[in-house]
């Protein structure tokens, strides 16, 4: 299993936009082949930063997501609404039994 972690922080006067930009991606992701989970979390002591957690069953979901039209469409518009660079951290796992 392969986690994602991937933080951003928002412009602040483009946060609606980035919230109403990353629904579609959210919503697409989700319905992927190999996605186990994919959500949006706000910090609750930072304003405008958020973090996607995201759990694909292996590295191949991973390739697959990101070159999908999905994905692809938003990295090219993600940077108009971000005040510092993304932070993306890749964790392999095990689920827990």
């Amino acid at each position: 299993m392969i986690i994602i972690h991937a933080g951003f922080t928002i412009n602040p006067a483009k946060q609606d936009a980035f919230l109403a930009e990353i629904q579609p991606l959210i919503e697409a992701s989700r319905a992927e082949n190999g996605n186990v989970s994919y959500n949006l979390h706000k910090d609750t002591e930072k304003d405008n930063q958020f973090t996607m957690v995201e759990i694909w069953k292996d590295k191949q979901a991973v390739a697959s997501h990101n070159s999908s039209e999905h994905f692809t469409s938003f990295v090219g518009k993600a940077k108009e609404f971000l005040s510092a660079p993304l932070d993306v951290k890749a964790f392999e796992g095990q689920p827990l039994q």
